[in-house]
């Protein structure tokens, strides 16, 4: 009976925590959604180099982010995050296991460059939830906001540094194809967050 129990109550943690980690990156759930907070997301999204690829991976959110930039900014980022370390260990695996001398050197540069920038975007989730209760257009609101668009920038810079040195330094197949189309994806939610960061730096909440 114990061992029942022991059983049960550590599945019932494993099933808490791993809901907690697939959401940690965004913080809130979405719920229903109404007509005015899809208009927002869209209207949102047309700021950004990839409007679809935005508006597709946010709207889910809508009812959680309603009218509010700053949300909406603090979920473009997670998103971004998740793609980005999901990416990681795609890279990781192939690092661990590449099949050529001149692969292997390229795809660990690459692992890297993508690593560097899931902790620039951790650091920049990190700063926007230490602004909760900052008064938007104050000096600190500003100098915050400036580090999270230096790191979101960087962010991108990273992963394209990590392509650029894929495609110079790997040979043509499969291999090289995936890894461009996967950090590719990633680089587009960058994109998105970091258009969506810059409007919420501009006009505050």
């Amino acid at each position: 009976m114990s061992r029942q129990l022991y059983t049960t109550t550590f599945l019932h943690l494993a099933t808490l925590l791993f809901i907690s980690r697939t959401i940690s990156a965004v913080r809130f759930l979405p719920g229903p959604t109404t007509t005015n907070d899809l208009d927002f997301i869209r209207s949102s999204c047309n700021a950004t180099l990839y409007p679809d690829v935005c508006f597709t991976s946010l709207s889910g959110y809508a009812s959680a982010v309603q009218d509010n930039p700053a949300r909406l900014a603090k979920l473009a980022i997670g998103v971004s995050l998740s793609r980005a370390k999901h990416t990681m260990s795609y890279l990781s695996k192939l690092s661990s296991h590449a099949s050529s001398a001149s692969a292997s050197p390229a795809v660990h540069d690459c692992v890297s460059n993508v690593g560097d920038a899931v902790e620039q975007m951790h650091g920049s989730l990190q700063q926007l939830r230490e602004m909760n209760h900052r008064r938007p257009g104050a000096p600190a609101f500003r100098f915050q906001m400036s580090n999270v668009q230096t790191w979101m920038s960087a962010a991108l810079t990273d992963e394209e540094t990590c392509t650029d040195g894929i495609t110079e330094e790997m040979e043509e197949g499969e291999t090289k194809t995936a890894i461009c189309e996967r950090v590719a994806d990633v680089k587009r939610f960058t994109s998105n967050a970091l258009a969506l960061v810059n409007t919420y730096a501009n006009n505050g909440a």
